[in-house]
């Protein structure tokens, strides 16, 4: 994960963790009918406005990130790529070394043959 947006997770994470204690300390006020109950509801009701905002943000980042640095977020396409290359090329240089040989007994091959070995 890029830094740019770890640094955003890890915000968020620490928002979410926050506005969830203010929440719980919210209802458990308003359960002992404590006068913090309703700031800490209208409190509660932005933090989860700014939380909500937050999760956008990590999202938002990740996108604009993979954006400017153009990151194929399919996990070693590249590397598929080069082994599908070599791949070919090995396939051309064995089928060159066989017709290169004969493949049959004194060099001739046999069209019906079944089996080169």
């Amino acid at each position: 994960m890029p830094d740019a947006v770890r640094t955003a997770a890890v915000r968020a994470v620490l928002i979410m963790s926050l506005t969830i204690i203010q929440a719980m300390i919210a209802f458990l006020s308003t359960l002992t009918g404590s006068w913090l109950a309703f700031p800490m509801v209208l409190s509660s009701v932005a933090s989860t406005v700014v939380a909500t905002w937050s999760v956008l943000d990590v999202w938002v980042t990740r996108q604009v990130w993979n954006q400017r640095h153009g990151v194929v977020s399919v996990p070693s396409s590249s590397a598929r790529q080069i082994r599908r290359e070599r791949r070919r090329s090995r396939r051309a240089e064995r089928a060159a070394e066989r017709d290169g040989t004969g493949g049959g007994i004194d060099g001739r091959r046999k069209t019906g043959d079944l089996s080169r070995a």
